[in-house]
This record gives C-alpha cells, structure tokens and sequence, in this order.
C-alpha cells in the first residue's frame, strides 16, 4: 500500500487552448509538510482546487488516502482541511462567533472544537474583539483555524501566508510545524515565497507554467546547490563565444554586460582565464561561488527568482 496521501497521475486542466497544469504528478507522503511552490500564475491554486474537486481536471488522475477522489467525494472531502480563498467571515462577529456558525453548518460535533483550533493558531477564545478589528494576520489565523477545526488528517493550504508581516509569517509558520510534528497532520502548502518555503517544507514540488519542474526532499534539492566558478569580465557575449568555440562550453549563464557563472568544474580556470586575456578580455574577478536554493530556482525555470 502507498504512503503517499496524495497521488497525481497527469494531472492536467485545460482552458481553451491554454493548459493552466500540464501532466502534473506530485507525490505528498503521509506526516510530512510538502511546499508547492511557484510564481504567480504558475498553476498551484487550480491544482489544489482539483485535489478538492472544487474545479475538475480536463485529464489525468487524483488520489488521495489511496482512493480516487471523484466518486468518492462525501467520504475523503471530510478528512480534509483547506484554504483556499478567504472564508467569508461576518465581520460584526466575534472569532469565536464565527467559528461557532462554521461548526453548526458543517456538523461539527466535538464539543470544544471551537477553542481548541483557536488555541493551536493561538487566538483567544471569547474574545470581544470583532472579525472587523482584527489584523491581517489574525484573520490568516482564523483562516486556519477554521480549516483544522473538525481536525482532519490532511491540510490544504494556498499561500498561507501571503501578504503577513515578518512576525506573523514567523508566527504561521512555527504552528503549521507543529501542527505536522506534534498533531501529525500531513500538510500540502503552495507559496511563492522559497525562503519561507526552504524554512518550512520536508518535501518541494516546483511548479512553473502549470509544469511540474522537480519534485524532491529539502536535503536532495540542497544537494543540488552546483558550485560555480563567477567571473567578471569586459564583455560577456564575447566570453561566451570563446567558451563556446574554444572550450565547447555550454554550462554558464550570462547575468549582464559583466558577470557570468560556469557550471563546468571541469574546466582549467587558469587555462580559461589566459584564453580570455590572450583575446582581448579584461578579466576582474574570478570566485568559486556555490547556488543558493533561489540561484537553483532561477536557473530551472530560466528566469528571475521569487521573493
């Protein structure tokens, strides 16, 4: 049997003639915390939408707790726990109130539901405090609080924490790591925030134009971080073309009229470094650098990092 609580085969849905997810597969493993991460626009917030059947895919297969979820729907859409847009909380009420009217629609039957899911986001209970008043980031902890307030095992969160200061993003995240470590929950997160996603994620999916780019744990994604040799030269185009004719180089990147990376560690730095010059080139600097997770990000999807 899977230990994957989420299971996509080609996920893909389509508008017209623009596919939003394309063959989408991503793997979500029981008790751990999985970053979907990606630009705006990249396809997270359709993806989640058709792993909770609110949208459905124009191809491909969803399981989850090993078993299709269209067909399905009355038994696993319970055991799950999302957020996805903004509730639609009344803002003359209380957090409380709130959760209260939430647990009497959706049959919640736990006596102290209400206060326990306010206690794990850390709001207080019975406060007087209306929904009107409060911050953007107390109404992110509602937010949640009302997603794990019949407890279930799964969690669906789209950009949790989007748009919170640095302490409230600091604040979200140390619950979410609790609620999979000390609650056990499984958690799916979209972001397009990586150091928040680095900071908080067992497992990354990178997600780009609806194309699933990697899929693997934090450690193996670290691993990846290739070391680099950085040079600053007089003309770029110039160096490209002798690393391409001279050398057969094709593993750098150009970043501006004069600064480049070389992937090839291979290569004679020195030797390199004399063909330059014996071709005209002013060459300034020469380092050995190293990737960091967003260096990786920017050179797989080919363009300018996330925040």
């Amino acid at each position: 049997m899977s230990n994957f609580i989420i299971e996509t085969k080609n996920l893909t849905k389509q508008y017209g003639e623009q596919k939003s997810v394309a063959n989408l597969n991503i793997h979500v493993t029981q008790g751990r915390i999985y970053g979907l991460l990606g630009r705006n626009g990249a396809g997270k917030t359709t993806t989640m939408k058709m792993l909770l059947n609110l949208t459905r895919p124009t191809s491909g297969d969803i399981q989850i707790f090993g078993e299709d979820i269209i067909g399905n729907e009355k038994r696993l859409l319970p055991r799950i726990g999302s957020l996805i847009e903004a509730p639609g909380f009344y803002p003359n009420l209380t957090g409380t109130e709130n959760l209260r009217i939430f647990a009497q629609l959706r049959g919640v039957s736990k006596r102290n539901a209400v206060e326990s899911a306010l206690k794990v986001v850390g709001l207080p209970y019975n406060d007087k405090k209306l929904f009107s008043q409060y911050s953007l980031g107390m109404k992110q902890r509602l937010a949640i609080a009302l997603s794990i307030m019949h407890d279930p095992e799964l969690l669906i969160l789209d950009e949790p924490i989007n748009g919170l200061d640095p302490i409230g993003i600091a604040e979200v995240r140390s619950f979410i790591r609790e609620l999979c470590e000390v609650k056990k929950k499984t958690i799916l997160i979209s972001s397009h925030i990586l150091s928040e996603i680095a900071l908080l994620a067992d497992d990354i999916g990178i997600i780009d134009h609806g194309i699933l780019l990697e899929e693997e744990s934090l450690s193996e994604l670290e691993d990846k971080n290739g070391k680099f040799i950085h040079f600053m030269v007089s003309d770029t185009a110039q160096a490209a073309r002798i690393m391409e004719r001279n050398f057969k180089i094709k593993n750098f990147i150009i970043e501006g009229n004069h600064s480049l990376r070389l992937y090839d560690e291979k290569i004679s730095v020195a030797e390199l470094n004399r063909n330059f010059i014996e071709n005209g080139l002013e060459v300034w600097e020469v380092h050995l650098c190293e990737d960091t997770l967003e260096d990786y990000f920017k050179r797989i999807t080919g363009g300018e990092g996330i925040a």
